[in-house]
């Protein structure tokens, strides 16, 4: 919310919240979450509040277009999507795609790191929004639930990588797609281009990170600007959703490694593809917003 706020002031932003869209959005939400909440920590007063300040930057800023929404149904998914751009913004984005730009809308279940969680103010706010805390219990009651949850299976190794490493996905984790087989809800891989691009020309000091105890430590010649060099640049950006990936049923989610790897090959290969030709395709960094 800080980087949003200031990203208000400092850029004229044309767009303008419209308000009677996001009243019908919440409406409909409400409606699924009566009383407002959830027992993991979601506030959909506060959602409300994100939404409306986020929706400029989403519109005007970053100019996100969304592809492949014909893919989305309208039952529980476990969206699995590439990791970039430094900070956590492509999962907001994600996340307000989900809620903006398709029907019906639903609040991605964005599944956080640990140390995330314990960060004062950043760890309630993300959870009133609808992130929680990525393990697997977790994961599969919210799917019971009917809920679609958000995971990013490079973890940190995903944002934390220097320019010549964007785009390049990161050794996938496998926990998600034993969720999947416990589960047999079916993966919605995506693809987010132009996150990358927001902070050009970073190299990762992981060496001194390690010794800091930090996951990552970006540097950039932005940084020497003060603040103003860590707020993201206005990369367009474009959201690629791939058809749903179905995991076999005559798996379980205890399975050996071995009997599960060529499976997340294959997920990660979707996305990959996915990355390829959405990079062929991508906009020009000042690019005019398109509708699609």
């Amino acid at each position: 919310m800080e980087i949003a706020n200031k990203l208000r002031k400092l850029i004229p932003l044309s767009s303008e919240i419209p308000e009677e869209k996001i009243n019908d959005l919440f409406q409909e939400l409400f409606e699924k979450y009566p009383d407002g909440e959830d027992p993991w920590g979601l506030n959909l007063e506060k959602t409300q509040k994100v939404v409306e300040t986020l929706y400029p930057l989403y519109k005007d800023y970053f100019k996100v277009r969304v592809f492949g929404k014909e893919n989305v149904k309208n039952k529980p998914y476990i969206v699995v999507a590439n990791h970039s751009g430094q900070i956590a913004i492509d999962g907001l984005l994600v996340g307000l795609a989900f809620g903006l730009d398709i029907y019906p809308p639903r609040i991605l279940r964005g599944m956080i790191e640990r140390f995330v969680t314990n960060l004062p103010f950043l760890g309630t706010w993300t959870a009133e929004a609808g992130a929680v805390l990525g393990d697997r219990q977790n994961c599969l009651q919210l799917l019971k639930r009917g809920e679609s949850v958000l995971v990013f299976p490079e973890g940190v190794d995903g944002v934390a990588k220097s320019t010549p490493d964007y785009y390049k996905l990161q050794k996938f984790t496998k926990g998600f797609y034993r969720i999947a087989l416990s589960s047999q809800v079916e993966i919605l891989p995506v693809a987010v281009i132009g996150a990358e691009e927001t902070y050009p020309y970073v190299y990762q000091a992981k060496g001194i990170a390690k010794k800091l105890g930090l996951p990552a430590l970006p540097l950039s010649p932005s940084m020497l600007l003060g603040p103003l060099g860590f707020l993201p640049l206005p990369s367009p950006i474009d959201i690629y959703i791939g058809k749903p990936i179905t995991p076999p049923a005559d798996l379980h989610g205890e399975e050996q490694d071995r009997d599960i790897r060529e499976h997340i090959y294959q997920v990660e290969n979707q996305i990959k593809e996915m990355i390829e030709e959405g990079r062929k395709n991508r906009r020009p960094f000042w690019a005019v917003k398109k509708e699609t």
